[in-house]
């Protein structure tokens, strides 16, 4: 078969040819830069991912040690429950009668209750009382008069509850007019 080509068509053939080649360098040009993008993304996953496994293994190894943590707190919360019952059986099973409870009152006002005298006047040595204070009986000056003063409470089983161990003389009532 013969075919016979003439200019025109050789130049339109050419410039198809030139269309072509310069679609295909716009299409390898933008394959090159998706695949750098791609390259670049992985590498950037990659990282994350590297960055994430430290991190998992950085929390893994905190999480331990909080476990760890928390079973010795667990178990020194349960040794303190098992005494803290111990100490309510021990104090259900006594009679209160006769116990004294010393409450250290700051200008008049409570401020705490100890099991001892002792303990209070320890106590006040934290708040600038000298630890080697003489520690004087208040007589009739009304609590408010002193910074610190300790008062002595006993149990009376008849109200069930705490009274002074000393109480303040009766003051004598004014004759009537």
């Amino acid at each position: 078969m013969i075919r016979i080509v003439t200019r025109a068509c050789i130049a339109r053939l050419e410039n198809e040819a030139r269309a072509a080649v310069e679609q295909a360098r716009q299409t390898s040009g933008a394959a090159n830069e998706a695949f750098g993008r791609h390259v670049r993304e992985l590498y950037a996953v990659t990282d994350r991912a590297e960055r994430a496994e430290a991190t998992a293994a950085e929390v893994g190894a905190l999480l331990a040690r909080a476990m760890e943590e928390l079973s010795t707190a667990q178990q020194e919360l349960l040794l303190r429950d098992i005494e803290i019952r111990r100490l309510r059986q021990e104090r259900e099973g006594e009679s209160l009668e006769g116990r004294t409870l010393t409450v250290l009152l700051h200008y008049g006002e409570p401020h705490t209750i100890y099991a001892t005298r002792e303990e209070a006047h320890a106590d006040t040595a934290t708040h600038g009382m000298p630890a080697d204070h003489e520690w004087k009986p208040c007589g009739e000056h009304p609590a408010s008069a002193f910074k610190w003063r300790c008062e002595a409470f006993i149990y009376n089983p008849a109200s069930n509850g705490f009274r002074r161990a000393q109480m303040p003389a009766p003051k004598p009532a004014e004759e009537a007019a």
